[in-house]
């Protein structure tokens, strides 16, 4: 069997376009599901954090402990 050059060069195109088409293929996967992973993110997200009103009432709740604990230090002193 002869090899003429045709054959040559398919097997050429073939040895290099086969892997690059490959890596295309699990690059945009890759991209797809780093997409897919990034929009569950920006969905669980603001779960995480707390509102202002959240923090205002909670800080209010510190700062009323805080103010009991000092009456009861001042009650202590005073006796």
């Amino acid at each position: 069997m002869e090899l003429s050059p045709w054959i040559l060069w398919n097997a050429l195109i073939t040895l290099v376009y086969i892997p690059i088409l490959t890596s295309l293929r699990n690059t945009s996967n890759e991209i797809k599901r780093v997409d897919i992973l990034l929009n569950k993110t920006r969905e669980e997200l603001p779960t995480h954090y707390v509102t202002k009103a959240e923090l205002h009432k909670d800080m209010d709740r510190i700062f009323d402990r805080f103010d009991k604990i000092d009456e009861k230090i001042d009650k202590l002193l005073n006796l």
